[in-house]
Order: structure tokens, then C-alpha cells, then sequence
């Protein structure tokens, strides 16, 4: 069965303003190492798919830019969303795209913006995935194994075993209180980090009974009208659509360590820090400072006497703010004139 990979490309550059812009969002940033987000999540498939098979869903506006960036990957592998409409409606039709070429194919989709620590164990984890999708006729999932109860992630919650590798999904909880993620935890509960495999003929079948939002749409695509079926369909998330609705979902335990890198404070987990627990990009000092994030590759930057700042300097804006208070970051940076938020 011929695979393929799905590669999540959107985004609208607010959660690491003022670096990330509407223009540049943050999988064309070199965020956890001397790569971008994106350069790093095609690499990492290297070996499990090939270029030619993978496909990457983007905006118009990111569109040249990410054929320039990907230049190894087919350019009409890069398709490019007349409208975002969350994951639902993109992968509906990146699986639409596949099916075409390929009817018998099986498919994962991974996220563009996020770090995995070991690409060897992504890609055997991710075989398995494919594996239990193909064997075992269901949508299957990777769940990371968490290390702290964060309420920003969704969780998984193991049901019967399916394989030696997967189990069936009892359900998904979106967000918890941080009193529910520790009782998840506890009982084995996982992080949903949108790793999603599954045949072509399965996804589709699902999408008739479940995505009630996409479905009366396909037509469209089946007609090659790609206009329309973005023009109308709702703006849905493939874990509602799709995952949380049907019974036929299977998880499988992360090997590896992930990262959203959602925020600024994300860096921290991802790079390098120093003794008192700083990342410096930059040439910065430090003085009885601790668990800070500087950004500042061409400036100079003194801390002195402070914890937990956020201090970054990009396309000529700096800001200032706390690690907590970069959270948020995107409803801020919404409130700000159209000048500032694209400096």
C-alpha cells in the first residue's frame, strides 16, 4: 500500500510576534535549532515517505514561499488553501488530492510548527501508525506521553487494546483543568498532538458519516471545484470532525518527546539554556536574572535583577513581557493597528 504524508503548513504569525509576522509565521522561523519548523518537519520524513509522496497544505500568500523553501518537494505537491478553514476542510482535501493519484494509499498528517527531539523514533512510531490504520481499517492516532499536566494541550484516553502497538480511544477531552490533566495522567491518559494516520477509503467513509460540516461538499471536489468547496464548507478541526466523533480510533503510544512551541516561553524546552535556566539568542548579559527568553540576534541585551521576562527584538519592535503573559500573546498582538502587527 503506497504512503504518503500530509504536511500542515498554515498559521497566521501572532504567537512569536514581533518575529513572527502574518508574513512570515512561525514554520519559516528557525525557532529550535539552525532550521525552520517546516525544513526540520519534511526532513524528519525522510525515510518513512519520499518527496514526491508528500504533500504540503498552505495558504495563497505562503504558497511561493514555501515552494522556494521546499524546492526538493514537486511543486504542485504544495497546495495552496483559497481560505483557511481550520484541518478539516485542508485535509479532507490533501486526502481528496491523494486518493486521486493514489486510491489505495494510506496517509499521515503532521504539523508544520511543532519539534520532536528524535526523528529516528517520529518515523518508527509513525510507521506504526500507518501500520495499525492499514491492518486494522481504523483512524489512527500517535499520542505523546505527557510530563506535566498542561491544561493548553487536549488529551487521549485509552480504551481496550486493539495490538500489540495501539489501543482503541475511550474519548478525547479538550483542555482540562489542571485538576482533570493530573486524574488523566494518572490513568494513562496522552497528549493529542495532531499526529492522524489513515487509509484513504477509511478517511472518506468517516467523512460521509461523521463530518457533517465537509461532507455535503465533496462534490465539489470530486468536480474540481476547489473554489466552492472552500467558499462553503465550515471551518472545522479534524479532531472534531472526524476523531472525536468516530468509533473507529485507535492511539498509539509516543516514543519520542514533542513540542507544540506555542509560545515564547516554549523555547525554554527546546534550546539551550544557561545555569540559571535563561535561553539567550543574542549577545546578552545577565545579572541575577533567571528563566528568561531573550531574542535579540543582532542587539545587545542586559538583565539585571529580574525573572521570567520574555524580551524580544525583531523587524525593528521590541517587547517586553513575562513568560505567563506570552500566552496570550495573540489576543494582544489582534488589538494592535495593521502597521504594527506587520512591521
Amino acid at each position: 500500500m503506497p504512503r504518503w504524508a500530509i504536511v500542515l503548513a498554515g498559521g497566521s504569525g501572532s504567537r512569536f510576534w514581533p518575529l513572527s509576522t502574518p508574513h512570515t509565521p512561525k514554520q519559516f522561523l528557525a525557532l529550535a535549532g539552525d532550521r525552520s519548523l517546516l525544513r526540520e518537519t519534511v526532513d524528519r520524513l525522510d525515510g518513512l515517505v519520499t518527496r514526491e509522496r508528500t504533500l504540503v497544505v498552505t495558504g495563497e500568500p505562503h504558497a511561493a514561499r514555501t515552494r522556494e523553501l521546499l524546492s526538493d518537494i514537486p511543486s504542485e505537491n504544495v497546495l495552496a488553501e483559497p481560505r483557511a478553514a481550520s484541518t478539516g476542510p485542508a485535509l479532507t482535501w490533501a486526502s481528496h488530492h491523494v486518493r486521486a493519484r493514489d486510491p489505495d494509499a494510506s496517509m499521515i498528517s503532521v504539523h508544520s510548527d511543532s519539534h520532536i527531539d528524535d526523528a529516528h523514533a517520529f518515523r518508527r512510531d509513525a510507521s506504526k501508525a500507518l501500520t495499525v490504520a492499514e491492518d486494522h481499517d481504523v483512524l489512527a492516532t500517535i499520542g505523546i506521553v505527557p510530563t506535566r499536566p498542561d491544561i493548553g494541550y487536549g488529551y487521549i484516553v485509552p480504551g481496550t487494546p486493539l495490538s500489540e502497538t495501539a489501543t482503541n480511544v475511550h474519548r478525547f477531552v479538550e483542555k482540562p483543568t489542571a485538576e482533570v490533566a493530573a486524574s488523566l495522567i494518572a490513568r494513562g491518559g496522552l497528549w493529542n498532538c495532531g499526529l492522524f494516520a489513515w487509509t484513504a477509503t477509511r478517511f472518506f467513509k468517516e467523512t460521509q458519516e461523521h463530518a457533517i460540516e465537509i461532507a455535503p461538499h465533496l462534490p465539489m471536489l470530486d468536480r474540481g471545484n476547489l473554489g466552492s468547496f472552500f467558499r462553503d464548507v465550515q471551518s472545522v478541526a479534524i479532531d472534531v470532525s472526524h476523531f472525536e466523533r468516530s468509533k473507529r480510533v485507535a492511539v498509539i503510544p509516543a516514543s519520542f518527546t514533542w513540542d507544540d512551541v506555542g509560545t515564547w516561553a516554549a523555547l525554554s524546552r527546546v534550546r539551550p539554556t544557561d545555569a540559571h535556566g535563561n535561553v539567550n539568542v543574542g549577545d546578552v548579559t545577565s545579572v541575577d536574572s533567571d528563566d528568561c527568553i531573550v531574542w535579540a540576534p543582532n542587539e545587545r541585551v542586559a538583565l539585571y535583577g529580574v525573572t521570567g521576562l520574555v524580551v524580544t527584538r525583531a523587524n525593528g519592535v521590541t517587547l517586553v513581557t513575562t513568560r505567563e503573559a506570552a500566552v496570550k500573546l495573540k489576543e494582544f498582538v489582534e488589538t494592535l493597528p495593521e502597521n504594527w502587527r506587520e512591521p
